[in-house]
């Protein structure tokens, strides 16, 4: 039975031409399976499904994401971290042989989900981007269930957001891409005197209203605030979304910082 599998350019580099038909075909790829980004059950014969290519120095596991969760791409990790995970869940006591993983025990990536909102601070408007893991973001080499991701950015320079009405200072070499008025990447600094690289980049390039755009075009600037999973969500109106930042800023659940917009 066919299989409703994205197999992206990367992944098929890695595990070859043959092998992605045979899964795209249904042979080896699972019917059932739990989303590696959001860890609920998904279906590749009624839904589409990314694969997911874990790999370390010496090895590669293959596992499966809702399409709408993250795309199919590869995924560098550490050896130890990989090798840890399939350790731990293929060690069946007296029974020496390996057993196939359960793909939900496989290392967390870190998925970035953006929103792109008008956000009110005091009389002005401003083009805001809200981030939001679709799971917990541990500390890199850090293999327990904690979520790091506003200390990792504080660390970065981001700085604790208590009111939405006062807009986070800007932070030295970060900036908002936008080419060809679709949404593409936030930049952070490079190495020193290096080229800035993506700290988020989006898929597909991101449709903006034309009142986001204006907005951050004439300010030159987008606020970028950043909140752990399921604090915001996604929500379908901005009066919502405002809402949301608020509860968040009130339990000391948001960090933010100003960015220059650049691209047109």
């Amino acid at each position: 039975m066919s299989r409703m599998l994205d197999v992206s350019e990367d992944v098929r580099a890695e595990i070859g031409d043959e092998e992605a038909m045979r899964l795209l075909a249904g042979d080896g790829a699972p019917g059932t399976y739990d989303c590696t980004s959001c860890r609920t059950p998904g279906d590749s014969g009624q839904e589409r499904t990314s694969t997911v290519l874990f790999v370390g120095e010496e090895t590669a596991v293959l596992a499966f994401a809702h399409a709408s969760c993250v795309p199919s791409q590869v995924v560098p990790v550490s050896e130890e971290q990989l090798q840890g995970a399939v350790a731990s869940i293929t060690a069946v006591e007296g029974d020496p042989e390996p057993q196939e993983p359960p793909l939900a025990e496989l290392p967390r990536q870190a998925v970035l989900g953006v929103t792109c909102g008008l956000v009110l601070c005091g009389q002005e408007l401003k083009a805001a981007l809200v981030v939001e893991p679709t799971g917990p973001i541990s500390r890199p080499g850090d293999p327990g269930p904690g979520d790091d991701f506003l200390p990792l950015l504080i660390e970065q320079g981001f700085l604790p957001v208590m009111d939405v009405d006062s807009p986070p200072a800007g932070i030295p070499g970060w900036s908002v891409l936008l080419v060809g008025g679709r949404l593409h990447a936030v930049m952070q600094p490079g190495p020193v005197g290096g080229q800035p690289t993506a700290w988020w980049q989006a898929h597909q390039p991101l449709q903006v209203t034309d009142g986001w755009r204006q907005t951050a075009a004439q300010s030159q600037q987008v606020l970028v605030l950043a909140a752990p999973v399921g604090t915001v969500g996604r929500q379908p109106r901005e009066d919502l979304l405002r809402e949301a930042l608020e509860l968040a800023a009130a339990r000391g659940l948001l960090v933010g910082a100003a960015m220059p917009l650049t691209g047109t």
